[in-house]
């Protein structure tokens, strides 16, 4: 039986961690490096580390900050923000990175997600979908440039085929839920898992034990994201385990 993991996420701007509600009214949190050795301490079975605001104010990714952070963790180390071209998921790998999160660069060319699979293999590849519910109620759209623009691109349609393109998982932020500590979308969650055989990892309105109990039962996931809980003290990675496996869920303990 594969494990469930539990990832914490590092949302950087201006070399800070950062956290908001809904991708907006964003507080500073704390250092990249001594946050990455502390949930890799508690043990994290993965770290995402984003760089909210590459994108948008379209530069490379803090090459030095990922560099830092890699030397203090030996876990799987997903990063992404601002990645345009093969040339920069080669360098982030370089700089220490196990695997690259596309998500603004994928919508615009769809050739990165192909020819990143086939230069570095799909395990490398993750598409990273900010999907918002429809005013209508008919679905979620894909937005990009840091959730800033709506692209009107269905996001289960878009998932699917960035997976035949060579996408190796998908993280997968509900920017409805995101922040609100209300519950992931599990109804979001489900449906990817219908369309797609990688793996996900369900990000965005975890706000409790039985928050991360659902998204793997009733959701379906492979992987828990949470940020708010673990930054601010309310729940450790540990506990978040322990109560996983008293629910009967497989988790990697230290």
């Amino acid at each position: 039986m594969h494990t469930k993991r539990i990832i914490p996420c590092l949302d950087v701007r201006d070399g800070n961690v950062v956290k908001g509600v809904n991708f907006v009214g964003i507080k500073e949190i704390g250092d990249p490096v001594q946050l990455g050795e502390y949930y890799y301490k508690q043990g994290a079975d993965e770290l995402v580390f984003l760089d909210i605001t590459a994108t948008y104010e379209d530069r490379g990714i803090m090459e030095k900050v990922v560099e830092r952070v890699a030397e203090k963790i030996f876990i799987p180390f997903t990063v992404g923000g601002g990645i345009k071209s093969i040339e920069d998921i080669r360098r982030i790998l370089r700089a220490g990175a196990d695997k690259v999160s596309l998500n603004s660069a994928a919508v615009k060319n769809k050739n990165l997600i192909s020819e990143g699979a086939t230069y570095f293999g799909s395990q490398c590849i993750v598409l990273a979908v900010d999907a918002k519910r429809r005013d209508d109620n008919s679905g979620w759209n894909v937005f990009v440039n840091g959730g800033r623009v709506d692209t009107g691109i269905d996001a289960l349609s878009w998932i699917k085929e960035a997976v035949e393109l060579g996408a190796g998982e998908i993280l997968l932020t509900s920017m409805d839920a995101d922040g609100t500590k209300k519950g992931f979308d599990i109804e979001l969650t489900k449906m990817v898992n219908e369309i797609t055989s990688v793996p996900i990892i369900a990000s965005g309105g975890c706000g409790s034990l039985k928050d991360f109990e659902e998204i793997f039962k009733e959701g379906k996931a492979d992987a828990a994201l949470a940020a708010s809980l673990f930054h601010y003290g309310e729940l450790t990675i540990n506990e978040v385990k322990e109560y996983l496996k008293e629910n009967k869920i497989a988790v990697r303990t230290i």
